[in-house]
Formats: structure tokens, C-alpha cells, sequence
């Protein structure tokens, strides 16, 4: 802190006569027949001498800002208090003069206690009949009140400094002494400022000139610095937003406006032209939480900002004290929310359900590569129900609309997207398929990698006997959407018309309890306690693969987006830069990203996944999609999967491209078990609410293609196919096996020169994956030979058929 010089003789007088006055106040309170004597004014000097003389300053509240990520646009603040320090030079000039026409015209004159207005105080206050108590205090004094009362740490140190005594007034000169020596007048000024109380929630003198005139102070003009220099000393009584106290406050004002003229501040001329100016405010309170955002649609991203800030250690070792920082340190916070992305998001989900609609259409974006989460939207307002008179509708759980418990639509202040809080998260369905790629890719399994998938699949895993068991057996068997689904698929083609029937064996091959790991490693959290034992038991979790745990939207999308990331996973993170009050940047905002997963096996997932959304493969080996529209519709390379579970309780789906991962649901958060049927690619769908989001947010960006994987991972170990041709189907078996395949008999006939029922050919022929199916055409004999050479480029043939999602 800066010293200034201060003349030593004034200095030792104004201690004396404060030492003396102090005698003499002491006395008058206690014993007033002898107030005037030689022992009391001994007694005071000696009493004032011993005065503690060190100011203990803490910083009051401040309130943080939380902004887009452009760094501008605003999307809610938090306070305790609304307060934001300012420095002098951005208050204006007619504010500084007000403050002391209006309090102490005397500051830049006296040490820090008015030794003239301390002795006409304390005669007026001895005299009978007098017109009222005086009180002498300097703007130091004042802001000396205000600075033990933000650095007590104990109520009564509160009430200790602010009662009306002689003691607290003998502690405030000493200390206002002190502080005389050690800070310029212009730094106890704006000090000062930046303390008091404006009212209407407003402390400090930026926050006063944001709620009652909508500017910063550095724009104030004489007649709005006079109002508010007038309404420190009683902010409630001269609040000129209420009908009682506006003509205080314009009195108040005027009287201030004059006072200025008295300490020539300004000229009369320019007091009578403010005097004249109507007076009025605009009552604008800063909005504070997530309630309150600047959007409402918003207030969704705000509140998985705060969840996410009550949980970083680095603000506090409690919740609570990380909930005081940042309602109370100053921060400024550049949010990761895209306004492109999220204003895009928010308008595809209100297009598809509005928001009386049971259904919540959920959209998560995510940025892989640095885990940033650029929107949030659902279908609902933020905000609490208003218990005296509420508007939600009454639960869709038929056990909950018996008891006419309300639910959470139209209005939710829920983590809905995010989980939390009770929130475990929706069956997202074959959207999990993905990670039972991943973990047979890192088997060292490749794309390539064919299987007969079968109408029905008898499985080793272990089950319940009931509709998802063969029956008679404890043994799960799961079955496609279609019967027609079934055939010989590799992992490009299984993905893109999601086959059941390929994928419980193929996770049944590489072991369940590797995919949930695999799940898990790509961010997939388990939050409802059916999930958490199945988990425990991982390895007889058969029908994981097709999606039957629950996971929200973020972190179905950051799944997604660590594969984008060529195997890079980064926690989910809402925020881009954090400076504390002194503008130094905090390294808690920097992305948390670690390499779990190498590149090859993130990009042979990514280059199956392009398949279902109607891409096409760097190897063009798609073969059918459940969301073929995707491609066009967005009109850059993506990638991404379809989901339903059982009945369509839910649906989902994931787009992305190399800049953003965009993860749908729809379901009814009220009740899971709803007798709704979730849509796809309908209006009222998920599916155009996720290719929307991601469409609208990449406008304007560069086109990226996804690298594509190197031939092994994607073609795995080709050996050459024997020929089969007309010899006996036993024949052609046996030679397939002793190859290292693994052969299958199509039920279908092909005309060949070959006899009836010999074996015609393969599909595919010429070479294939080492181990692969290969499947042996039987010939109907006697006819011209018939494309008995298999599909192009060793691609196996199948049949059409409806997508299990």
C-alpha cells in the first residue's frame, strides 16, 4: 500500500485531540457531571493511544459474469452481492464530487477524522433540545465501518461494527487515521465506492449505475451522481423506484446537486440545468443464477456449468465454500457455449415437441478434441414450478397421476441432458453397438470381419427365463427386427443396418465385460443402481451391446467424440478461459484430455460408423443405413449410429463430423416405461433435431474428412479362397475349412454348368479375411453360369431388410 507524506505536527495534534475528545466522550456517556474534567480527557488520551491501529481489508463480494464463448454475449451472472470493483479513473469525474458533497466536503482537507465537526457533534449532542444527533464521520471513517464489517468472520463482529456507540466511534477515528497514512485520498475514495450500499441489490458504485440507469459509472452524468451520492446514507428511505421514496430521492438529489456547488464542484448554472432534468431510473436488478439467464433455453447449459463448479476441488474444499467463490470472487467466465450450436439446438428441438409435450427431445454437441460442450437443449423451459400456483402437468407415471403429482414438463430446473440429482439417463440402444467395435478392433479383429448372422442367436450368456431366452433354456437369444436381416455381414454392413443377430456374438467373441470397459473408457458413466451391478457381473451382460444400459445425451456424444478425436477422450468441460479479479487466467479451464484408445482403432470405428448415417467408407464397404438421409442432409462427411430399445420407449441418434458430435435422445424422463412410441426419422422424431443441430452448427465451417484406417485393421489377414466349383457341397466344406474358413451353404440355387446341387462358387471369391464366412453357392444345374463370383471387391451378398435402429 501507498504512503503518502503526512506533516508529523498535524498528525500528533489530531491524535491528541482525538485522545482528548475521547476522554471526554467516554466520560459524557458514563458519567456526565464530570465530562469536562482534566481526569477524563487523561483517561481518554490514554485509552485512544491504545487502540488497535491495523485495518484487517478483505475484498467484499464480487459478482462473476459468465459469457458465451465468443466472449461477449452474456449468459447469467452470480452474486452474493451484486458488486464489481471499479478503479477511479472509470467513475466519472461529477460521481467523485457528489460522494463528497454529499458526505464530507472536508476530505482532501482533514488526516481522516474531522476534528471540527467531532467537537460541534459532540456540543449539539450534549445540548438539550438539540435538533438531532450528529454523527462527524469522514468518508474514511465510513469506509473504515464498512471494511470491518466485510472482514468479521463472526456475527457480532458484524453488529460490533455498526452499532451506535462511543466505543465504536472512538475505534473508527484511529483506525480512519491509520488509513489516512497509508492510502492516497483518491485510493480511500474509490474504496470506498466500490463498498457502500446503493440498495435495490446493488453495492458498489458499478452496480448502482447498472440498475438504476443502465451505464457504467464511468458514464454517469451530474444529476444521476447526485442520486446516487445521495442515497448512501439511507438506500432504503431514498429509493426512488418506490412511490414513497422517489420524492426523497429527488429531494436528496437536489440537495446534493447544490452541495456540489458550495465545494465548486460545478457551477450554479450547471446545478440549476441538472436540477431541472426529470428524474428517472430504470430499476433493472442484475439477474442472478441460472434462472435467470439470459435466455432461458439457456439455463440448461448454466446449470451444468455450476453443477460442474461445485464439483471442482480447486474453489474450495466443500461444495458450499465453492459455491461462495463464485457467487462472491469476482470471476469471469467464458463459457464454451457455441450460439450458433445451442440457438440451432433449441430451435430443432421445439420444431420436433414443444414443450407441453410428455416427450423430451434431448441434444447434446460436443467438440471433440478438447471435450468442450458447445449446447444443450430440450424441449423445456428452465425454472421451478411455482408450488402456490403450478402450470407443470400432471406426471405421465400412472402412479404418480393417481397421487395427481405433477411432472417436469413444460417447466424443469433438472439435469435432464447431464444426469444428476437423481437423473440416471435413457436407454440409448444400438447406438452401443460402437463400443463392441472398438473392443473387438483392439482384439485385433477387423473391419472386415464376417459372421452369419443367424434370425435367432443362441447365446452362452445366461438370463432369466422369459421373451429374450430360447425357449425352454436360461440362455439369451436375441432375434433382429426383421427375419430378413439375417445373413453373412461384416462389421461395415452389420453397423449400417444394425444387426442383433452379428453383434451379441461378436461381443460374445471378444468377452462382454472388454466392451463395457471399452464403454466406459469412451465416457460412458453408470449411474442407475441396476446398471452398477450389471456391471459388476459385466462378462454375462449379453444384451449390453444393443444398448440397454442407461446414458445421457453429453455422454452418449463425448463416446462419439473421443473416436472423432482419433482415440483422444477429454472430459466433458463448459467453460474456455476463467480470470480471477485480477485477470490472471486459471489453468482449471484448459481441457482434461488423455489418449485412451490408438488411432487406427478410433478410425476404423469411425469409418463403420459412417455407414449407418448414409456416408460412404474410405473402403466403400457400406452396405445399408438406418439414418441415410444424415449425409445429404448436413451436407459434410459424418459419421454416427441409430438407437431404439424394446417398444421404442426410446430413440436415439449420434451425428458427427470432425469439429462437432452431436448426441440425440427422446424419451419421457416422467416415466421410462411409457406406452409412447418414440419416432426416428419422423417431423416429431429424434433424428431431424440431431442432423438439424449439426447441419445449422457447422454452417460456415471447413469441410474435414475423416482419415481412413490403415488395410489391416480394416481388412485384417486376406488369404486366397480355394476353388470349389462343381464339386460336392461336402467337398467344398472341407476344402473351405482346411483353408482356415469358415464355410456356410446359401439356401438359395444358382443356375451353372455345374451339376444340380454341386457347388457352383463362393461369395465372396478370390480372397478374404483369414477365418471369415464364406459362403458356397449351390448350383440349380443345366443353365447358363450365373454371377457365381461373388459380390464386387469380396463384399459378401445380403438381403435387405428393416433396421433395428
Amino acid at each position: 500500500m501507498r504512503k503518502r507524506d503526512h506533516n508529523v505536527l498535524t498528525n500528533a495534534a489530531s491524535l491528541l485531540v482525538c485522545g482528548l475528545l475521547a476522554g471526554v466522550v467516554v466520560a459524557a456517556a458514563a458519567f456526565p457531571a464530570v465530562a469536562m474534567s482534566g481526569l477524563a480527557a487523561k483517561a481518554g488520551a490514554e485509552t485512544f493511544g491504545a487502540l488497535p491501529t491495523e485495518l484487517t481489508v478483505a475484498r467484499a463480494p464480487q459478482i462473476s459474469y459468465l459469457l458465451a464463448s465468443d466472449g461477449k454475449t452474456p449468459l447469467a451472472t452470480m452474486y452474493d452481492e451484486n458488486r464489481r470493483d471499479v478503479k477511479l479513473p472509470d467513475i466519472s469525474v461529477p460521481m467523485q464530487k457528489a460522494i463528497i458533497a454529499a458526505e464530507d466536503h472536508d476530505f482532501y482537507k482533514h488526516n481522516g477524522v474531522d476534528i471540527n465537526g467531532v467537537a460541534r457533534a459532540f456540543v449539539n449532542n450534549q445540548s438539550e433540545g438539540s435538533g438531532g444527533r450528529q454523527g462527524a464521520s469522514t468518508l474514511t471513517m465510513q469506509y473504515v465501518r464498512l471494511a470491518i464489517a466485510y472482514s468479521a468472520t463472526h456475527p457480532a463482529d458484524v453488529v460490533a461494527a455498526t452499532e451506535d456507540t462511543s466505543a465504536r466511534k472512538l475505534r473508527e477515528m484511529r483506525l480512519a487515521l491509520q488509513v489516512d497514512k497509508e492510502f492516497s485520498k483518491d485510493e480511500i475514495l474509490t474504496r470506498y465506492l466500490n463498498l457502500a450500499s446503493f440498495g435495490n441489490g446493488a453495492y458498489g458504485i458499478y452496480a448502482a449505475s447498472q440498475v438504476y440507469f443502465g451505464k457504467p459509472p464511468s458514464k454517469l452524468k451530474i444529476e444521476e451522481a447526485a442520486l446516487l451520492a445521495g442515497m448512501v446514507k439511507a438506500p432504503t428511505t431514498n429509493d426512488p423506484t418506490t412511490e414513497l421514496g422517489y420524492p426523497l430521492a429527488l429531494d436528496r438529489r437536489n440537495y446534493v446537486i447544490q452541495n456540489m456547488v458550495d465545494i465548486k464542484a460545478i457551477t450554479q448554472q450547471e446545478a440549476d440545468a441538472a436540477k431541472a432534468v426529470e428524474l428517472k431510473v430504470k430499476d433493472k436488478r442484475t439477474p442472478n443464477g441460472c434462472v435467470a439467464a439470459n435466455v432461458n433455453e439457456w439455463g440448461f447449459f448454466c446449470d451444468y456449468f455450476y453443477r460442474w463448479w461445485l464439483d471442482q476441488e480447486t474453489f474450495g474444499s466443500t461444495r458450499y465454500d465453492r459455491e461462495r467463490r463464485l457467487k462472491s470472487g469476482g470471476y469471469n467466465v467464458v463459457t464454451s457455449i457455441d450460439i450458433q450450436a445451442q440457438r440451432a439446438a433449441d430451435k430443432a428441438v421445439r420444431k420436433a415437441k414443444s414443450v407441453n409435450s410428455k416427450e423430451a427431445a434431448m441434444v447434446a454437441v460436443i467438440e471433440p478434441g478438447t471435450g468442450r460442450v458447445r449446447a444443450l437443449a430440450v424441449n423445456r423451459q428452465f425454472k421451478l414450478d411455482d408450488p402456490k400456483n403450478p402450470k407443470n402437468k400432471i406426471s405421465s407415471d400412472p402412479a404418480k397421476s393417481k397421487k395427481k403429482i405433477r411432472g417436469n414438463y413444460p417447466a424443469t430446473v433438472n439435469p435432464l441432458l447431464t444426469g444428476g440429482d437423481g437423473i440416471t439417463g435413457y436407454q440409448a440402444g444400438s447406438t452401443f453397438k460402437m463400443f463392441t467395435i472398438v473392443a473387438a478392433l483392439e482384439k485385433g479383429i477387423p473391419l472386415g470381419h464376417t459372421i452369419n448372422a443367424q434370425k435367432q442367436f443362441r447365446s452362452e450368456y445366461i438370463i432369466r427365463p422369459g421373451p429374450a431366452a430360447c425357449p425352454g433354456t436360461n440362455l439369451y437369444c436375441p432375434t433382429n427386427s426383421t427375419e430378413s436381416m439375417a445373413g453373412v455381414h461384416n462389421m461395415w454392413s452389420a453397423f449400417g443396418r444394425s444387426v442383433n443377430t452379428y453383434f451379441v456374438p461378436l461381443q460374445q467373441q471378444v468377452g462382454a465385460e472388454n466392451v463395457v470397459k471399452a464403454a466406459k473408457r469412451l465416457g460412458i458413466n453408470f449411474r442407475s443402481e441396476e446398471d452398477l451391478t450389471l456391471e459388476k457381473g459385466a462378462h454375462q451382460w449379453g444384451a449390453f451391446t444393443l444398448g440397454v444400459s442407461q446414458t445421457t445425451p453429453l455422454d452418449l456424444a463425448n463416446a462419439y467424440a473421443t473416436l472423432a478425436a482419433d482415440g483422444k477422450f477429454c472430459e466433458p468441460i463448459p467453460v474456455q478461459e476463467i480470470r480471477d479479479p485480477e485477470g490472471n487466467k486459471l489453468d482449471i479451464a484448459n481441457p482434461r484430455c488423455e489418449k485412451r484408445f490408438s488411432t487406427e482403432v478410433a478410425r476404423a470405428a469411425v469409418d463403420a460408423a459412417r455407414c449407418p448415417v448414409g456416408d460412404r467408407s474410405s473402403s466403400t464397404r457400406c452396405a445399408g443405413a438406418t439414418a441415410p438421409n444424415v449425409r445429404g442432409d448436413v451436407g459434410y462427411p459424418v459419421a454416427g449410429k441409430s438407437g431404439t430399445t424394446d417398444s421404442e420407449k426410446t430413440a436415439a441418434l449420434v451425428a458427427m463430423t470432425k469439429q462437432y458430435a452431436v448426441a440425440g435422445i427422446m424419451a419421457d424422463p416422467d416415466w421410462p416405461q411409457t406406452n409412447v412410441k418414440m419416432k426416428h426419422a419422423e417431423k416429431d422424431g429424434i433424428n431431424p433435431p440431431v442432423w438439424e443441430t449439426l447441419r445449422d452448427a457447422m454452417k460456415g465451417k471447413p469441410k474435414m474428412q475423416f482419415e481412413p484406417p490403415g488395410q489391416k485393421i480394416s481388412e485384417g489377414d486376406q488369404r486366397s479362397i480355394p476353388d470349389v466349383k462343381c464339386i460336392s457341397v461336402e467337398q467344398a466344406k472341407s476344402r473351405l475349412k482346411g483353408a482356415g474358413f469358415e464355410p456356410t451353404v446359401s439356401s438359395a440355387k444358382v443356375p451353372s454348368s455345374c451339376k444340380a446341387g454341386e457347388a457352383a462358387g463362393t461369395s465372396p471369391d478370390g480372397r478374404t479375411i483369414k477365418g471369415g464366412v464364406v459362403t458356397i453357392e449351390v448350383s440349380s444345374g443345366g443353365g447358363t453360369p450365373g454371377n457365381t463370383n461373388g459380390t464386387p471387391g469380396g463384399q459378401p451378398a445380403r438381403p435387405g431388410g428393416r433396421p433395428n435402429g
